[in-house]
């Protein structure tokens, strides 16, 4: 990875801002509650703290020790059903089932092999009817929808524009 996130957590708390949008209104009224949810490249937890504020069990992992000890810090001030994991993602193996795999601009980083690769292997922990959930450069999407392809179950697409994918297993 070219930049070094883990110097930028350690230097600045909230280094990412606010959530993106597009997940904030994805879950906006999205059920089940509790579901569980996967934030692969979770950083300091800008993701996986909104998700658990509204009711979700949150794994979130990232390279960054730095961003997991703000994640694991935020969640045990505020009381918040959240598992940070300091883990390369390209070598993590996610435990179980998840309702969700929520991917926020973090494949982007790695080259396409790895990229799709880290695709592929949490594409297997995605529970029936559960989502898979991406924003990364528009250019890596063709990509990501190959890897999906590939998959040997049903895949319906939500969303496909401009970077983001939101896809379903039915």
């Amino acid at each position: 990875m070219a930049f070094d996130y883990d110097k930028l957590y350690a230097e600045q708390p909230d280094a990412l801002g606010p959530p993106s949008q597009v997940f904030v209104d994805f879950f906006d009224g999205f059920e089940p509650k509790p579901a569980r949810i996967l934030d692969v490249g979770c950083g300091q937890g800008r993701d996986a703290v909104f998700l658990a504020e509204m009711g979700h069990r949150v794994v979130g992992v990232d390279i960054s020790p730095n961003g997991i000890r703000d994640l694991n810090e935020t969640a045990e001030n505020r009381g918040l059903p959240i598992q940070g994991v300091v883990a390369d993602i390209e070598t993590y193996q996610p435990d179980g089932l998840f309702d969700v795999i929520l991917i926020d601009r973090t494949l982007h980083m790695l080259d396409e092999v790895q990229r799709n690769a880290v695709l592929g292997n949490v594409l297997g922990h995605v529970a029936p009817k559960g989502w898979v959930l991406i924003e990364d450069e528009a250019s890596n999407i063709p990509g990501f929808r190959a890897v999906i392809s590939a998959d040997n179950r049903e895949w319906r697409t939500h969303l496909n524009k401009r970077g983001t994918l939101f896809l379903q297993l039915v």
